[in-house]
């Protein structure tokens, strides 16, 4: 089970997410990431967050510690902007809480150029999210950290953001286990992720006792009124049951084509050309205030 933290302390919103979550500070003495229950994005995705997160850590893969924070909103009254503050008055109670990572950078591709990830743990992270229909680590938002960043310790790959995985219970009566997800634009694709390997040493570890255990870390509450299920119980063993049957349908639903960083650059280079031809020529003539100006909008015709 999850450990229960009391929030003491509410430090700053992060709107780089559309969830909206926020840095508190608990009465154990730690930081945590708070996502809440009154989000837009609903009750799914903590669920999501909390199955997949504690089935990576199951597997040893760098996945920050989750906790429900139970949040009162009057300690975030100062809290200027109004819609921040109605989601956490609709959140008041329990919410989910990540170990906060401080000072960990986001894996871009920048920082994906000089950072080098081993085949084999690029391929166990693709294999979690292929198993888990996670569609939310591509090259655009990775949902990976690299922490620490201090040099006390060499830099690690730590996942974050589950809740858009488990996309299956968002239509429970039209998925099929043996479904399979485009991967081409995974986050980890380039470094030829090794998912066969991967394959043949996790999938023996999700076993049913294993599923069992990780969907045990769901509060009852989150797992109410979902129609179809008359009880949180019933709604757990549907989870167990599809990812169970998942696992060993691995053969129908294991990546392994990946494009290259040159094939990526080229598939951008294409789709951004699409996009300039289809602009109005009034348009093609606007400079580009983001970068260099391109023959085509060169400012010395502008300026006379």
């Amino acid at each position: 089970m999850l450990r229960e933290v009391g929030a003491t302390r509410y430090v700053e919103p992060l709107h780089s997410g559309g969830s909206v979550p926020g840095v508190v500070e608990a009465d154990d003495l730690g930081t945590y990431v708070v996502k809440f229950t009154g989000s837009a994005q609903g009750r799914k995705a903590l669920v999501a967050e909390v199955i997949v997160g504690e089935l990576a850590r199951a597997l040893g893969l760098r996945f920050p510690e989750l906790v429900l924070v139970h949040f009162d909103p009057a300690i975030a009254g100062h809290e200027p902007h109004q819609e921040v503050r109605d989601l956490h008055t609709a959140s008041a109670g329990v919410n989910l809480g990540m170990d906060y990572l401080p000072g960990a950078r986001d894996f871009t591709p920048e920082l994906a150029e000089a950072f080098p990830v081993d085949p084999l743990e690029a391929g166990r992270i693709v294999w979690l999210d292929a198993l888990t229909a996670n569609v939310d680590r591509t090259v655009h938002s990775s949902n990976l950290m690299v922490w620490p960043t201090l040099g006390v310790a060499p830099p690690r790959l730590w996942l974050i953001d589950h809740g858009a995985a488990l996309v299956f219970h968002h239509r429970w009566d039209t998925s099929a286990p043996d479904k399979a997800y485009d991967f081409r634009h995974h986050a980890l694709g380039s470094y030829g992720p090794d998912v066969r390997a991967a394959d043949a040493e996790l999938a023996p570890k999700v076993t049913e006792e294993l599923l069992r255990r990780v969907t045990a870390a769901v509060p009852d509450a989150w797992l109410s009124g979902e129609p179809g299920f008359g009880t949180p119980r019933e709604l757990r063993e549907a989870y167990v049951d599809y990812l169970y049957a998942r696992v060993r349908a691995s053969a129908a639903w294991l990546p392994t084509d990946f494009p290259t960083r040159e094939d990526l650059a080229a598939e951008e280079a294409r789709r951004a050309e699409r996009t300039r031809r289809g602009r109005p020529d009034w348009l093609k003539r606007v400079p580009d205030l983001h970068g260099k100006p391109t023959a085509e909008q060169d400012w010395s015709v502008h300026l006379g």
